[in-house]
C-alpha cells in the first residue's frame, strides 16, 4: 500500500465566506510567503492545549443531533476540527459540551486517552467566552491554549500551525485570526491604532468609516495561558448575559499586552457551519479540496464533479476514478486500480491493479489484481486473494475466497472459505441460513462448483472436487470426488476420462 495519498479536508461568530482576498500589509499572511506546514513533535507544541468549544446546541439546523456531530465529507466536523489541531502538533485538546452531548463528542473527538482528549462541560450557556473558561481546568499546565470551535469543518492543520507560529514569534499575548473580504457585511471589524490591532468592533456598533473597513475576526485564538484564564473571568457580561471572545482583544490591547493577527490565505476557511445550506456548501468546499489533493498527488479523476472521496480516505498513484465513484469510511485504494463508474466503496482495503467497476463493496479487503464486475455486492467480512474474479450481480459475505478463485454470475456466497483456484458457476447458491442460525461452507483448492448448484450449509466439499449442474449439496463431497442430482450422489465413472465423461450414479451426497 506504499505510496498513496492520505487527505486531510466576533459576537456574530460567523467565519468570511466566499470573495476575501489578502491583505498582506497589515498582518503576515500566509500568501507573503510564510506558509508553515503541521509542525512534527517539538517543544513548543508539547506546551499548547487545543480548546474546541462545541457546546452550542445549533438550533438553526432544525436537528435533535448537536451541530458539531453533522458530518462533512464523511466525518463529524468536531472531529475534522480535533484532527486539524493534532495536525498541528498539539498533543491535548479539551472539548467543551454541553451536559447532554457529552459522551456523544467524546466519542466523535476519538476519546480514550485524557492525555490527548479531554471533555469540559458547559452547564450553562453564557457564551463563547464563559465556554472557554469551563476549560480552565481541564487545559492546566499548558503554557499556551488556543481556542477554535467545533462547527469549522474547512479549518487546516496549516492554518492553525501558523497562527501558533506567529503567536510565538512575536512573544504574544493574544494572536488572533483575521481575513479581509470584499464584503465584510454581517462581521465584527478589526480595528488597528497605528497598526496595531486594538479591538473588535461589531457592525451594529460601527459608524461608517468602520464599516467600510474589509478586515473582520475570524474567531480564533492563541493566547498566553497564564494571562488568558484571569482575562476571561474578568471580562463583563453583554446586556443578555453572554460573556464573549471576542472582547479579549479590547482588554489585551487596553492593558498594553502585545495582540498579533494571522491573516488567512483561504478565508474560507474559518467558516461556520449554522444551517443545513451552511452545511452543504462547507461539504461542497471540503470535497473539492480532497478532490484537487489527490489529483496533485498522481490519481487520475475523470469527471471531478461527480466524484465523491471521503477526507482520510486513502488513493495510490495511477489510480483512475470514473464518473459517479464513491470512496467513503477508512477506505484505502492501491496503485494503479481502475474503479467504477457508478462503484461505492465504504471501509474498503483495495490492493494494488484492482478493477472494481458498477459495485458496491463495505469493510472488506481485496488483495492485488482482483476483479469486481457490475452489479455484485461485497457486504462485510470478506476477504479476495489475489486475481480473484467476481462476474456480475455476485454477492459474497463474510467470504474469504483464494488466490486466483472465479466467482461466476448471479452466486451468491456466504459465510464461506473458498479455496484457491476454485471455479464457481453462474446461479451457485450458498444456503446458509437454516431459519435459525448462520452455516459455514467450505470449499477446497481446484474445487469445481458447478452452475446452478446449491450447497446447503454446513458442508464442505473437498479440494478437486466437482459437483454438476443444478447439483443440490446436502451432504460433504470428499476431495477429488464428483457429484449431480438432487439431492447429489457422488458419480461412478464409466471410463478413465475426466469430468465431461458420462458417469453413473453411485451413492447420495
Amino acid at each position: 500500500m506504499d505510496g498513496r495519498s492520505r487527505l486531510r479536508g466576533s459576537r456574530r461568530e460567523r467565519g468570511p465566506g466566499p470573495g476575501a482576498s489578502p491583505r498582506e500589509e497589515t498582518s503576515l499572511s500566509a500568501d507573503a510567503g510564510v506558509v508553515p506546514g503541521p509542525p512534527g513533535p517539538r517543544k513548543s507544541a508539547a506546551e499548547w492545549t487545543a480548546v474546541v468549544l462545541a457546546a452550542g446546541r445549533g438550533t438553526r439546523m432544525r436537528s435533535s443531533r448537536p451541530k458539531v456531530l453533522h458530518e462533512v465529507a464523511g466525518r463529524p466536523m468536531l472531529a475534522l476540527v480535533v484532527e486539524a489541531a493534532r495536525g498541528a502538533g498539539l498533543r491535548r485538546t479539551v472539548v467543551v459540551a454541553a451536559p447532554e452531548s457529552r459522551a456523544q463528542l467524546a466519542a466523535a473527538a476519538g476519546g480514550g486517552d485524557p492525555e490527548r482528549l479531554r471533555v469540559a462541560v458547559q452547564r450553562e450557556q453564557l457564551g463563547t467566552g464563559h465556554a472557554a473558561l469551563c476549560a480552565r481546568e481541564a487545559a492546566e499546565g499548558s503554557e499556551h491554549v488556543l481556542l477554535t470551535y467545533g462547527d469549522l469543518p474547512l479549518l487546516s492543520a496549516s492554518t492553525l500551525a501558523g497562527l501558533m507560529e506567529r503567536h510565538l514569534s512575536r512573544g504574544a499575548t493574544l494572536t488572533f485570526l483575521t481575513a479581509t473580504l470584499d464584503d465584510p457585511t454581517g462581521y465584527g471589524r478589526v480595528r488597528r491604532r497605528e497598526g496595531r490591532a486594538s479591538g473588535i468592533v461589531e457592525e451594529r456598533d460601527a459608524d461608517a468609516a468602520t464599516r467600510a473597513e474589509r478586515e473582520v475576526n475570524a474567531g480564533l485564538y492563541a493566547a498566553r495561558a497564564e494571562w488568558l484564564w484571569p482575562a476571561l473571568a474578568a471580562l463583563e457580561p453583554a446586556p443578555r448575559g453572554e460573556i464573549y471572545l471576542t472582547d479579549l482583544v479590547g482588554r489585551a490591547a487596553a492593558e498594553g499586552e502585545c495582540v498579533e493577527t494571522w491573516q488567512l490565505r483561504d478565508p474560507a476557511e474559518a467558516r461556520q457551519v449554522n444551517t443545513r445550506a451552511e452545511l452543504a456548501s462547507a461539504e461542497q468546499a471540503l470535497r473539492a479540496r480532497v478532490r484537487r489533493e489527490l489529483m496533485e498527488s498522481g490519481v487520475t479523476l475523470v469527471d471531478p464533479a461527480t466524484t465523491f472521496v471521503d477526507v482520510g480516505v486513502e488513493v495510490g498513484p495511477d489510480t483512475r476514478l470514473r464518473p459517479g465513484v464513491h470512496l467513503s469510511g477508512r477506505t484505502r485504494v492501491g496503485a494503479g486500480c481502475e474503479i467504477g463508474p457508478n462503484a461505492v466503496l465504504l471501509d474498503m482495503e483495495v490492493g494494488e491493479r484492482c478493477r472494481i467497476e458498477g459495485a458496491t463493496l463495505r469493510s472488506s479487503t481485496l488483495r492485488d489484481d482482483v476483479e469486481v464486475g457490475p452489479y455484485c455486492v461485497v457486504r462485510p467480512g470478506c476477504v479476495l486473494g489475489e486475481r480473484v474474479h467476481l462476474g456480475s450481480y455476485a454477492e459474497l459475505k463474510n467470504t474469504q475466497v483464494g488466490a486466483g478463485s472465479r466467482i461466476g454470475h448471479f452466486s451468491y456466497v456466504g459465510d464461506s472459505e473458498v479455496g484457491a483456484e476454485v471455479n464457481i458457476g453462474a446461479g451457485v447458491v450458498t444456503a446458509n441460513y437454516d431459519g435459525e442460525r448462520k452455516h459455514a461452507t467450505r470449499i477446497g483448492d481446484g474445487a469445481f462448483i458447478g452452475s446452478d448448484t446449491t450447497l446447503v450449509a454446513p458442508v464442505t466439499v473437498g479440494a478437486g472436487a466437482y459437483t454438476a449442474a443444478g447439483a443440490v449439496v446436502v451432504r460433504d463431497v470428499a476431495p477429488g470426488e464428483r457429484v449431480a442430482g438432487v439431492p447429489a450422489r457422488v458419480l461412478r465413472r464409466s471410463g478413465d476420462g475426466g469430468r465431461g465423461e458420462r458417469s453413473a450414479v453411485d451413492e447420495e451426497v
